[in-house]
């Protein structure tokens, strides 16, 4: 039964990292449109008798409006260059940072429980870094290539 509790403390890195990972891709803002939407719809259900009110969740939604617009404008030329960004030199450093990682694994005693399952993990990251590191050299070297041409 030790073994099992040492292995579980051994994959719990690996298990973090991997739910790090997935509730990256999950984490959500709030839904402004939607907001606007549902508040539009409620501004439609006020009687056109009471102006007041209607008149500030008008504002609200105005100002919402507003606010999604200066956003998308303010932010435009960080998407722009994050959509045009290839990699390149983060490729090659965690491709380096894996191999050390992996290196500085090796020396951990052999005989605990987790080494070979992290060994084997890091291995595979290993591999998948080089890919894109070396894919990332192999595009930069076409270009390089075709502009000397």
């Amino acid at each position: 039964m030790a073994a099992v509790a040492d292995l579980a403390l051994g994959l719990a890195p690996i298990a973090g990292g991997m739910a790090l990972g997935a509730a990256a891709g999950y984490l959500k803002g709030p839904d402004v449109r939607k907001a606007i939407k549902q508040d539009m719809e409620l501004l439609d259900h006020i009687p056109p008798e009471d102006v007041a009110r209607r008149a500030e969740l008008q504002r609200s939604i105005n100002s919402r409006i507003d606010d999604l617009v200066a956003t998308v404008h303010r932010y435009r030329p960080l998407r722009i260059a994050a959509a045009s960004y290839r990699g390149g030199w983060r490729d090659i450093l965690l491709f380096i940072s894996a191999i050390l990682f992996t290196g500085v694994w090796w020396s951990v005693d052999h005989h605990k429980s987790s080494w070979l399952p992290l060994f084997v993990v890091l291995i595979v990251i290993s591999v998948w870094a080089a890919a894109y590191a070396f894919s990332g050299l192999l595009r930069v070297l076409l270009s390089f290539r075709q502009w000397k041409d």
